[in-house]
């Protein structure tokens, strides 16, 4: 299934992101002397409320309204697009479930009742989603889409009990494919819609914070992280049979290339910090290694 869902929700997310009067990205908490902030949670209360509910208002107009609808029920595509969409839905909802944590710190929230009930915003945002494609008849709800959602938001909640911090961080890159011609409809025709929708430009990384996992008085640079991509190409279409008929092969692709870890070079100024934060889901061009069972491996002295 295409990447809709995350589309409509990522902007519904960037609302918070960049609303200058969070600044949420900007702030050092302490779990001992933080008071709830009851302003702040209304604000993002009704904020929530209201903007979650128009989008989804929006969604079932423009996505759903001329679509033949049946009785709910699950639809199996776990075997499609190389499982790039799963990998999709698990940034996703990390960074959405990141952004409620934080979002709830920024309003007072004791610390493990923000990362508990901020950590199930991938969930929240995502499942109504789901429940809406569960009622159409060209497709349904996704049980493997439900299970990388919950993924995602998984992997920020325990990454924060553990160690109240983000160490290993999922990232998104996308480089322009020749594949996107070939169904312009389906993957797109411009580079942003092509940045969206055509899996064989888009890798997804898990970035590690090397340095956060040593001693402090270890010499290691703390902003130089290891990227670990996945990604695949050749996906030109959903099924397999249908891509090797049409002479497509595809195949998947995994990744080895250094990274920033951009969250380190916080300062003071909540304008470059809110930056660093909405920019730490990207994957920032670098050298990386390539392997494919097609290929085998390959060097890319910049990779996108």
């Amino acid at each position: 299934m295409l990447s809709r869902k995350r589309i409509v929700t990522g902007i519904f997310l960037s609302i918070f992101l960049l609303n200058p009067f969070l600044g949420f990205a900007s702030h050092t908490y302490n779990t001992d002397t933080t008071q709830l902030n009851k302003q702040r949670l209304y604000i993002l209360g009704t904020a929530f409320t209201v903007g979650y509910s128009a989008m989804l208002v929006g969604l079932n107009k423009a996505w759903y309204a001329e679509q033949e609808r049946t009785s709910f029920h699950f639809f199996n595509d776990n075997s499609q697009w190389k499982q790039v969409d799963k990998a999709g839905h698990f940034w996703g909802a990390f960074h959405q479930s990141r952004a409620g944590i934080d979002m709830l710190r920024w309003a007072g929230v004791p610390d493990k009742k923000a990362i508990v009930y901020g950590g199930l915003l991938g969930v929240v945002l995502q499942t109504p989603v789901e429940v809406f494609d569960g009622y159409q008849k060209d497709y349904g709800a996704s049980v493997g889409d439900l299970v990388a959602n919950t993924a995602g938001s998984a992997a920020i909640v325990i990454q924060e009990l553990a160690w109240r911090e983000v160490r290993i961080m999922p990232k998104y890159s996308f480089h322009k494919t020749r594949f996107a011609g070939e169904r312009p409809n389906v993957l797109g025709k411009s580079l942003a819609e092509q940045a969206l929708k055509d899996y064989n430009g888009q890798t997804y990384w898990l970035s590690v914070n090397v340095g956060d996992f040593m001693a402090e008085e270890s010499r290691y640079p703390k902003w130089l992280s290891i990227a670990i991509g996945y990604g695949a190409e050749e996906i030109v279409y959903n099924h397999n049979a249908t891509n090797h008929s049409l002479g497509f092969d595809a195949h998947r692709q995994y990744y080895l290339s250094p990274d920033l870890n951009l969250m380190h070079f916080k300062g003071r100024s909540k304008v470059l910090n809110t930056a660093l934060y909405v920019l730490s889901i990207v994957k920032i061009p670098a050298p990386a290694l390539e392997y494919n069972r097609k290929d085998g491996f390959k060097f890319h002295a910049l990779y996108f």
